[in-house]
This record gives C-alpha cells, sequence and structure tokens, in this order.
C-alpha cells in the first residue's frame, strides 16, 4: 500500500510538471511571459502543498507508530 502510494505521487507530481511546462511553452510562445510566469508559479505552489500535506502524514504515521 504505502509503496502505492509513492508511486501515485511521483506521477501526481511528474504530471503536474509536464501541464505546466506545456502551459509555459505556449504562453511564452504567444508573447504572455507574465502569465508563463504566473503559471509557473501556480504550479509549484500545488507541488508544495501536495508535498507538504504528505510530509505531514508522514509524521502522522511516525507519530502512531512510536505512542507520542
Amino acid at each position: 500500500m504505502a509503496r502505492r502510494m509513492q508511486v501515485d505521487l511521483i506521477f501526481k507530481v511528474a504530471a503536474i510538471g509536464i501541464l505546466v511546462a506545456v502551459l509555459n511553452q505556449l504562453l511564452v510562445r504567444s508573447g504572455r511571459e507574465e502569465q508563463a510566469m504566473m503559471t509557473t508559479l501556480a504550479g509549484l505552489i500545488v507541488v508544495m502543498m501536495i508535498i507538504v500535506q504528505e510530509v505531514s502524514n508522514m509524521f502522522s504515521v511516525i507519530k502512531s507508530t512510536f505512542g507520542f
């Protein structure tokens, strides 16, 4: 179960990265550099939120395992 969650997390982050990269290239080529930068920042924030949530879950598991 834990291994599947790790793979799902990797696929989720990779999918967001690919989507942001494509959108970034489309926006840059159409002359909208500011929107491209905002899209990149939004993608980064979404990925960071996902990672922070997973780290929080990990600490909860560790806390319950050791009885803190």
